[in-house]
């Protein structure tokens, strides 16, 4: 299995598309890095910044669509979508620009000076009220989740058939990558035991919340990007976060913030660690896909040394 390639398209078709929605005055069209998953690129009209997405995979954007809405009337600063639509066999979907830079291209110590800001927007997306939707797992576009337990997708996103996705024939991984069968099933059953503390949790889960999809000026956080969004526990969004910032005791200081509030998070040991091997399976996987053995193994034993 080869690492995952985006759609590779010419500045001439980006725009094309852009003069479509936008007008004759779009300019300065250049590629933007991040993304693992689509081709992104930036245009200004008229002083404006946009983004345009492109990607092959079934379904793209529309969730996408539907989480801005949501996180934008929650005040949320994620970005505004404009236009979803197609060219070809890629999908597309134009956005407002959020200024800044990702907060990765910022210092450890702006990372830092950031933390209670980022600790309170995971507070607020925690608190956002999804009591009108149902279902568990992947966010559709019509907001509902995809499952009827936490536990059916956690089952469904580690089974071998996953057809059609990102992850089709993925078991592939066992052979020809760094992906240890024995590891991944360790990691898996121990998933398990803690589903009963996650589940009874559903909210909404940002599923990507790390340095590389928060954007800053360098002192405050401007915008939040992308995502794998997910209702669920959202303690997962901490567990991401707290992975990519160490040493900085992200989950205490929210903790803290949470008592400061006077908010009670039941189980959150439990849910927690949860969370971690949820995650952290994921990674795994992923970083095998991707090549990246060094991740691969940071998180390999981190998740193997975790203690209950």
């Amino acid at each position: 299995m080869t690492a995952y390639e985006k759609p590779d398209l010419a500045i001439s078709e980006v725009e094309n598309v852009l003069r479509r929605h936008l007008g004759p005055e779009v300019a300065e069209i250049a590629p933007m890095s991040g993304g693992n998953l689509s081709s992104v690129f930036s245009c200004v009209v008229e002083g404006k910044g946009y983004v345009v997405k492109f990607s092959d995979l079934d379904g793209a954007y529309e969730t996408e669509r539907y989480v801005s809405n949501l996180l934008s009337n929650e005040g949320i600063p994620f970005p505004k979508s404009l236009v979803l639509d197609k060219t070809g066999q890629l999908a597309y979907l134009i956005m407002e620009r959020v200024e800044g830079r990702t907060l990765a291209d910022c210092t450890a110590e702006e990372q830092t000076r950031q933390l209670p800001e980022m600790i309170g927007i995971l507070s607020t997306m925690a608190e956002i009220d999804v009591g009108t939707t149902s279902g568990y797992g992947w966010i559709g576009p019509d907001g509902n989740g995809a499952y009827a337990s936490w536990k059916d997708f956690v089952v469904a996103v580690n089974a071998e058939d996953q057809t059609g996705t990102f992850w089709e024939n993925w078991y592939e991984l066992f052979r020809t990558s760094c992906l240890e069968r024995d590891v991944y099933e360790e990691i898996y059953s121990r998933l398990m035991t803690y589903i009963p503390y996650n589940e009874p949790n559903r909210r909404f889960i940002h599923g990507d919340f790390h340095q590389w999809n928060i954007l800053s000026d360098g002192t405050r956080i401007t915008g939040i990007i992308d995502g794998n969004c997910v209702y669920g526990d959202p303690l997962v969004d901490l567990a991401i976060l707290d992975r990519h910032m160490p040493g900085n005791d992200v989950a205490k200081s929210y903790q803290i913030y949470h008592e400061e509030a006077g908010i009670a998070i039941p189980d959150f040991k439990e849910r927690l660690i949860g969370a971690y091997y949820f995650k952290g399976l994921d990674g795994l996987r992923f970083y095998a896909k991707m090549g990246w053995k060094d991740a691969y193994q940071g998180t390999r034993s981190f998740l193997l040394n975790l203690k209950a």
